[in-house]
């Protein structure tokens, strides 16, 4: 009994404000700002949790009769989580502006008030249409360095955000389910944190996450079938059989909630797939918002992800909203279905 009580003494919990301040003995010169930055998030995903655990019980579930910036209802929960990202991270004096898949326009923070060099690009809550059915929800996030100091005298301009995935100096994602988890890299390694709701506190549970180099699963909205094109019916057909490269059929997942579906993927190895359509010839998910950030997750697990023919962080952006094809997941997997997809 001795030694048990003395092992588990010995462990070190890490908290997620600790692991930021301890990441930084790397990165000669830092001056804490970017750890300040990650500590607002966290610190608003806490608050969001709390809101999403007790959805059911005050009036912020359902819809509000609006449509957002991409046509799509927005819900009550969507408004809130959106306005206390926009709080947070205007407070954080860290940020010198951001733009949020809920708001048609980039936000510069004004030059009178406290303001840093990052620019933060966010989905406040990806899978909202899940949240009346109390399934899993998501909020994505993506850190740029602004381009050019100068632009920061005054307000700063749109272009500063149009920036591709390969210039990320962090991203990350909270996945409200089960458990609260947030994920976070800097594109060296990837590490998730479990948070513990008797002291509210992040504390680290999943260590330099490596995602398998091949998957068994499979995740894809298969209602948009017939609107795909006939290589990527082919690819799926062949998934779901013998004839692949795992010789045995992957398992079929999808919750419709992209951080969900790729969190899962990342932990156990498999696909994400929203492929371009009849209806959405540009792709379905967000450049800025969504593709990028998990992206660049995705490559510093050791996987991989590319729209059908270019990978993901070699994107131009042209648009703050632009839409784009996604293959996202283990690197073998994604290598094929690439091949198999993208142009002939």
């Amino acid at each position: 009994m001795a030694s048990e009580q003395g092992k588990a003494f010995g462990q070190r919990i890490v908290t997620l404000e600790r692991h930021i301040i301890d990441s930084q003995r790397d990165f000669p010169g830092a001056s804490g700002a970017f750890s300040q930055l990650l500590t607002s998030i966290g610190l608003a995903a806490k608050v969001i949790t709390r809101e999403v655990r007790r959805a059911g019980l005050v009036d912020i579930l359902g819809k509000t009769g609006d449509t957002n910036v991409q046509g799509e209802e927005v819900t009550k929960l969507d408004v809130y989580a959106h306005q206390l990202m926009v709080r947070m991270l205007g407070r954080s004096g860290q940020v010198c502006g951001m733009a949020s898949e809920e708001e048609d326009i980039f936000i510069s923070i004004p030059s009178g008030q406290s303001r840093g060099a990052y620019i933060v690009c966010f989905d406040p809550l990806d899978g909202s249409s899940n949240i009346d059915v109390n399934a899993t929800i998501g909020t994505i996030f993506g850190i740029w360095r602004v381009m050019h100091r100068e632009a920061m005298v005054g307000e700063v301009p749109v272009e500063e955000a149009m920036q591709p995935g390969r210039a990320l100096v962090g991203a990350g994602y909270v996945i409200y389910g089960s458990s609260t988890i947030f994920v976070y890299t800097t594109g060296s390694s990837v590490h998730g944190f479990t948070l513990d709701p008797t002291i509210g506190e992040f504390l680290l549970s999943h260590p330099n996450i490596r995602t398998p180099a091949r998957g068994g699963i499979y995740s894809v909205n298969e209602g948009n079938a017939s609107k795909w094109d006939p290589r990527v019916r082919e690819y799926i057909e062949t998934l779901k059989g013998d004839e692949n490269a795992r010789g045995k059929p992957y398992s079929a997942r999808y919750i419709g909630s992209l951080v969900a579906d790729f969190h899962r993927n990342l932990l156990k190895g498999g696909i994400f797939l929203y492929p371009a359509d009849v209806k959405n010839k540009q792709g379905k998910l967000r450049l800025m918002f969504e593709a990028a950030p998990l992206a660049f997750v995705c490559e510093a697990a050791g996987g991989a992800a590319t729209d059908g023919t270019q990978r993901i962080l070699d994107l131009e952006p042209e648009d703050l909203h632009q839409r784009v094809p996604l293959i996202i997941g283990s690197a073998d997997d994604v290598a094929e279905a690439t091949a198999a997809i993208g142009e002939p």
